[in-house]
């Protein structure tokens, strides 16, 4: 898609299962079940769509997936279903590896951040993008180095130190800008320092939501909240501003993790709001 003067690719890192109830959080399965069915181990399907930017000459990448690491066991847990990988998209869209010129990543989840690097031949992790800069919200990079008993079986080591080593980590404090058309938004909820991605041009915005809003129901609805937000009071107010600001702007969003609708213009339906579908 063609957004003003600056192209935006979906780049599909595969589908996992994740358990229905850790994505809609206190939302009864009786309301969240008609929208979409899960399999027998109650999990519903959660896609990996990350983005390409082709912003002033920069080919910018948001959130690299789950990767190339996986043991076969944590395969078999999430259900990962994929043709092939997310360098492999990247490949069949004409892009290497080396190409990146710089990695967002809007949090350090496992399923945000596990491509950022991969094994080698001696089985040590490097980065996958070796010429890429890696963008990180400080706080976040904190958070996911000292990680707590709730936090630390997705905030994984292996995606995260080969970077500092390297040298192509860069910690950002707050709101940046990445280009003339591209900046960092931080969307405090999820994490204490998610951030979005905002990009602009010739009139036109859209946002890359992450996962402050990771299906179209959780725009559409504040009070959706997944139960790994882990301050899901500011996710509700976040939420509420970016419900006012995308409505008056007509702000494209794009979604993470919706395996129904990757982009979408958010409408006014009588009381309620609605995702109006587009592609991407």
């Amino acid at each position: 898609m063609l957004l003003g003067e600056v192209e935006l690719t979906r780049v599909s890192d595969g589908v996992y299962w994740l358990d229905g109830g850790a994505h809609f959080g206190i939302v009864p399965r009786v309301l969240w079940e008609p929208l979409i069915a899960p399999d027998e181990k109650h999990r519903v399907p959660m896609g990996l769509n990350c983005l390409l930017i082709q912003s002033a000459g920069k080919q910018i990448l948001v959130d690299t997936g789950l990767g190339s690491k996986l043991s076969p066991k944590r395969m078999d847990m999430v259900g990962l279903d994929r043709e092939m990988g997310l360098v492999g998209r990247l490949e069949e869209m004409g892009f290497a590896a080396e190409d990146v010129d710089i990695v967002i990543n809007t949090h350090l989840h496992a399923d945000h951040c596990g491509g950022n690097t991969t094994f080698n031949t001696h089985g040590q992790p490097i980065p996958t993008f070796a010429r890429a800069e890696y963008w990180i919200q400080r706080l976040e990079w904190a958070d996911a180095c000292y990680p707590n008993e709730r936090t630390g079986a997705t905030y994984l080591p292996e995606n995260l130190i080969p970077l500092e080593r390297s040298g192509q980590l860069r910690l950002l404090a707050g709101d940046t800008p990445v280009t003339d058309e591209v900046r960092c938004m931080v969307t405090r909820g999820h994490t204490r320092a998610h951030q979005s991605v905002v990009i602009q041009s010739q009139g036109r915005t859209a946002i890359y939501l992450g996962d402050v809003a990771s299906w179209k129901e959780n725009i559409e609805r504040l009070a959706w909240t997944p139960a790994g937000d882990v301050e899901p009071l500011d996710t509700i107010e976040t939420k509420r501003a970016l419900q006012r600001w995308v409505l008056e702007e007509e702000v494209l969003l794009i979604f993470e993790h919706d395996p129904r609708v990757t982009a979408g213009y958010l409408r006014q339906r009588g009381d309620g709001l609605e995702v109006e579908p587009v592609d991407l």
